[in-house]
């Protein structure tokens, strides 16, 4: 029986809280994101830095979501949490 192995993706996603939207950062700028929340554990209201990404769009022909990489733009860190799976 072969071993079946599990491949990441070079991007994680997350959820943009006020726009309600799914987000795909690169693996990269996620190590920046963890370095701006442990420098700023504690702070309340965190500064207002913002990270680049690309927003998820509905793919009519297979009714599903892709990655818009045609129109990268940059959130704030603070308005961006995980999705867990």
């Amino acid at each position: 029986m072969g071993v079946i192995r599990l491949v990441k993706s070079d991007y994680e996603m997350y959820e943009h809280i006020a726009l309600q939207i799914l987000v795909a950062i690169e693996r990269d700028e996620c190590k920046s994101m963890k370095a701006f929340y442990k420098k700023n554990k504690g702070k309340n209201p965190l500064p207002p830095d913002e990270i680049k990404g690309f927003p998820f769009i509905n793919d009519e022909e297979f009714d599903s979501l892709k990655i818009d990489f045609d129109h990268p733009a940059k959130y704030k860190i603070r308005d961006l949490k995980k999705v867990k799976g």
